[in-house]
């Protein structure tokens, strides 16, 4: 029986390549001495067991799903303001998708499994490295990528 794990998508402000997330990754690790990426944010999943239960983040780059990364655990966080935040703790290899069009959101939302972008195989996963966001999105609409 496959596992009935539930994803997140969330946008990825700030960056506009798979490459711009890992190097600012890259950088906070560096910083903070952690042992993995985090992402912190305000609200905690409430399917939080489905998540852990093999789970992805799906970052989403100027209205196109790229990559993924996969949840590790939740941390509490207390930012210096005193409030209690979701730590999603991520596996430090970022996986290439399909890429999928995604509407404006704010925060996260779930991404159930059978709507996940397939990954792209390992032969492939710098293939839409020099391609816009949009120009991918635009060619998996039409069925070239």
């Amino acid at each position: 029986m496959a596992k009935s794990h539930i994803n997140l998508v969330k946008l990825c402000v700030g960056a506009e390549r798979v490459e711009d997330l890992t190097r600012w990754q890259a950088q906070r690790i560096a910083q903070t001495g952690l042992d993995h990426p985090r992402h912190v944010t305000r609200m905690w999943p409430k399917r939080a067991a489905e998540l852990l239960d093999g789970g992805s983040l799906y970052w989403v780059f100027k209205g196109v799903i790229l990559a993924r990364q996969r949840v590790l655990r939740l941390d509490e966080v207390r930012g210096e303001d005193g409030i209690l935040r979701c730590g999603i703790v991520l596996d430090d290899a970022v996986i290439r998708t399909e890429p999928v069009p995604r509407r404006p959101f704010q925060g996260w939302r779930y991404l159930p499994t059978e709507n996940a972008p397939r990954d792209l195989p390992a032969a492939r996963q710098n293939d839409a490295a020099d391609l816009p966001p949009a120009l991918s999105a635009a060619l998996a609409e039409i069925g070239v990528r």
